[in-house]
């Protein structure tokens, strides 16, 4: 009786530890192992998106120094060369057309031979200057055409023209300022981060107001039909009164 009542709690003992021993282990280690190497996915790709972002506003600034330097050759060139000329007569704007122009105010009346001069020569490197500007938009699309949002992208970029807003098409405005945005969100660095059109409104996020709607509607179909006890509760002074 003895050994048979000491045979029983032996017995128990070893499920107990084998229960445990079972219980210990865990069934979805190996399930952590294999999801383990996926975790330092998401740091990755946002170190690669701040390693981009960091490249392109690098190359931005590089653009725009060059610029810069171009911009300053060109106006040192151009008065070394109205300081050596003496006469204007060589012009690459026909006078005549920019006189008419000119007359187009009905308050000009008389207007000398030489003011048409000077202002072919203005609108001359008016011309250089702007296409200078949009040719370097050009390069920064990697292509060999200058195109009508080039110029639209050198007039947003540029305190000094933005008289000339009004004449260029504002789609290619728009457009301009949504290319010059990065994949990444971030405006670029000497980008048309403040000179935005006034026009340009950026996408929100708006709820559906409809389907919410819809829900409230359904959701207040049920109280309005349990409500029979207006009248007579409207009822009930009149037969306090009688």
């Amino acid at each position: 009786m003895d050994q048979q009542g000491h045979g029983h709690p032996a017995t128990m003992g070893v499920a107990g530890t084998a229960a445990q021993a079972s219980y210990g282990v865990n069934p979805y280690g190996s399930v952590g192992m294999m999801q383990s190497p996926t975790q330092p996915a998401g740091p990755s790709a946002s170190s690669q998106l701040a390693q981009h972002q960091l490249a392109y506003q690098h190359i931005h600034q590089q653009q725009q120094q060059q610029l810069q330097q171009q911009l300053q050759k060109f106006w040192g060139e151009q008065h070394k060369e109205i300081d050596q000329t003496n006469d204007f007569k060589n012009h690459s704007l026909p006078l005549a057309r920019i006189k008419k122009i000119m007359k187009a105010d009905e308050d000009v009346r008389m207007i000398s031979a030489e003011a048409p001069v000077i202002f072919a020569r203005a609108c001359e490197m008016f011309i250089l200057e702007l296409t200078m500007r949009s040719w370097n938009h050009t390069e920064e699309n990697k292509r060999r055409t200058l195109q009508k949002n080039d110029i639209a992208a050198a007039i947003t970029r540029t305190d000094i023209f933005d008289f000339l807003v009004d004449i260029v098409p504002r789609e290619d405005l728009k457009d301009e300022v949504l290319a010059s945005i990065p994949r990444g969100g971030n405006l670029p660095v000497g980008g048309p981060s403040d000179g935005l059109p006034y026009y340009y409104m950026p996408p929100q996020h708006a709820p559906q107001v409809g389907a919410m709607d819809q829900n409230l509607y359904g959701q207040q179909t049920h109280p309005y039909i349990a409500q029979p006890t207006w009248p007579h509760q409207q009822q009930q002074p009149h037969e306090d009164i009688e």
